[in-house]
């Protein structure tokens, strides 16, 4: 574990501030969930709550099954990270770009982005992008999304495509409910 050099004092409720460096640092924002964890010699670990973490072997199957039937790229999400993806392995567990996340935040729906000037990084620095995104909706709150990618980048995706998309988005919110 490492120190940050930060000491805080617990007030009359028993409440403790988190550092701002570090709410910035692990994207934790007010409104967020925390899991708390002890340890056998005294260690109390706040962990971001993430719901998808049991059902990560289903998100999986599900873009398998994406990528099996259509040959695009198809990656679920938290409002974190890279949950499951299949097609391309090398961004799993890696952080959504900001804009995505502010996709999901606002629980908006992009379709047909390839070739536009306002298409969608998912990863920040990175040339990925994608054609279709849906928020996943659990309980109201916006927990994540699911992402397709085009492959054949001269074809827009249509109507079917985008459906498929919202479909998926919408069976894993009803599933984490």
């Amino acid at each position: 574990m490492k120190a940050t050099g930060i000491v805080r004092r617990i007030d009359e409720l028993g409440r403790i501030v988190i550092p701002k460096e570090i709410r910035r640092i692990f994207r934790i924002k007010e409104g967020d969930s925390l899991e708390i964890f002890t340890s056998h010699n005294g260690e109390i670990i706040l962990k971001k709550y993430s719901p998808f973490e049991e059902l990560e072997d289903f998100a999986q199957a599900y873009c398998d099954a994406i990528w099996q039937n259509t040959g695009n790229i198809a990656i679920v999400t938290d409002k974190e990270r890279y949950i499951a993806c299949s097609g391309k392995k090398d961004i799993k567990d890696k952080s959504i770009s900001t804009t995505l996340e502010k996709i999901i935040d606002e629980r908006g729906r992009m379709a047909g982005y390839r070739g536009d000037s306002s298409f969608l990084n998912l990863i920040e620095d990175d040339d990925i992008t994608a054609e279709a995104v849906a928020p996943i909706i659990s309980a109201g709150d916006a927990v994540g999304a699911v992402i397709v990618l085009n492959k054949d980048n001269g074809k827009k995706f249509g109507d079917v495509e985008n459906k498929m998309v919202q479909i998926a988005a919408s069976f894993l919110g009803k599933h984490l409910e």
